[in-house]
């Protein structure tokens, strides 16, 4: 029999403007759309540590993150 003794995954995320929408109005979308998605890790706890943040010279963000892989516990992966 196996268990998963710890688990985590690491992702890179990019939060891209809207093409559709005014340059200015679009990068504020996307600082919002970066904020609810921590929010959300916060408010269903998801254990996370962002590694990067960088934001984009066209205004667009790229999130690299490590988080908690479902349920499962985070072990040294996290420190």
């Amino acid at each position: 029999m196996k268990r998963v003794k710890a688990a985590c995954i690491t992702q890179t995320l990019h939060f891209m403007l809207k093409e559709d929408a005014e340059h200015e109005y679009a990068k504020k979308m996307v600082q919002e759309e970066v904020r609810k998605y921590k929010a959300g890790l916060e408010k269903n706890r998801v254990q996370y540590k962002i590694l990067s943040e960088a934001e984009q010279e066209d205004g667009s963000v790229i999130l690299e993150i490590k988080k908690q892989y479902n349920t499962s516990p985070v072990g040294d992966y996290l420190k």
